[in-house]
């Protein structure tokens, strides 16, 4: 009996934000691989905001996923037949998988990883892009000097929970924004934060004059929109912002709302900048050193929301929208 392979396609391009009618799935007959393919099992996957944006056809640093394809993801799982010289049966890989069972291809920009030194989900957290984004954006594009006050938005997430605590880890005071008691309190309590601001149940304005009484020297945005425009209102001259992620625009029926605040970055001779992480790839192994060396001496923690069930995709996506994930956002296949 032929095994099949179960999939999500990308059915439409969605306008606001997506949902189940936005993919259709299938199940295919599973095929050999070819020359120079692998054939991988699917054992954990990567749900992150950025796949919102790969749903849209626009002018991005990747491509859009054609309609009709597998919706991209990252993922990690076990190779189980090769034709490839690079990959052996009973290896481990990081690549981007797809939401699907099995992934059949070359092995473009995969990777091996080693399941006896990390459980495999966090070679999509902290050991992985998003560790790798929260790394290079906080220290490269930030560039955090001891002592200064660095601010989070969307810090009890996957990304802004592991830049905040490499600040920590630098010697910064560090103040992360999140939604909820709980998220809060996790961030003080658990990851060391300084000071955490509810930004569904205090005025941000407020908080962040009580958090920040120095003012903020680096702003690292996962968010946008009216929390990007309250922080503006009280960065230091000389200050960098950095553009992560603006989660919050990015299921916008109408034009993405920019900072009216802007003008704080030409009165405090501030910078913003933008950041995707693949411009670092050269710097992987660096990162990958640091990160496995604070995680092994308890400096830097790192915690997974694990949902089981590939059929529960498109629901467990909309987690990320909706503030319903807490730590990194992981789909158990």
């Amino acid at each position: 009996m032929t095994q099949t392979n179960r999939q999500f396609l990308l059915a439409q391009r969605p306008v606001g934000a997506p949902t189940r009618e936005t993919f259709r799935f299938a199940e295919t007959p599973l095929a050999e691989p070819g020359p120079n393919q692998i054939l991988v099992k699917v054992e954990y996957l990567s749900l992150d905001p950025a796949m919102r944006g790969w749903m849209n056809d626009a002018k991005s640093y990747i491509a859009p996923v054609g309609l009709g394809e597998v919706m991209r993801a990252l993922g990690v799982g076990k190779v189980v037949a090769s034709r490839h010289p690079g990959f052996a049966e009973g290896d481990y890989v990081n690549g981007a998988l797809g939401i699907q069972d099995y992934y059949l291809g070359e092995p473009k920009g995969f990777y091996k990883v080693d399941p006896a030194q990390a459980p495999l989900p966090r070679y999509l957290s902290a050991l992985g892009m998003t560790g790798m984004t929260a790394y290079f954006a906080l220290l490269a594009v930030g560039q955090p000097q001891p002592g200064e006050t660095v601010v989070l938005s969307g810090a009890a997430g996957a990304v802004g929970s592991v830049a905040g605590q490499i600040a920590r880890i630098k010697g910064c005071r560090v103040v992360g924004i999140a939604g909820g008691a709980d998220k809060c309190r996790f961030l003080t309590d658990e990851l060391g934060f300084d000071g955490a601001i509810d930004y569904k149940n205090e005025d941000l304005h407020a908080a962040l004059k009580r958090e920040c009484p120095k003012g903020v020297d680096v702003y690292f945005d996962n968010v946008g929109g009216d929390i990007l425009d309250a922080v503006l209102t009280r960065i230091n001259v000389k200050a960098r912002v950095v553009l992560c992620g603006a989660i919050s625009q990015y299921n916008n029926k109408e034009a993405v709302k920019g900072p009216s605040n802007y003008l704080s970055l030409l009165v405090n001779r501030a910078r913003m900048e933008g950041m995707v992480v693949t411009d670092y790839l050269s710097r992987y192994p660096e990162a990958m050193r640091d990160m496995a060396g604070w995680l092994a001496s308890g400096e830097l923690k790192s915690k997974e929301d694990i949902v089981e069930g590939l059929e529960t995709f498109p629901e467990t996506l909309m987690k990320l929208f909706t503030g319903g994930n807490f730590g990194k956002l992981v789909l158990k296949v």
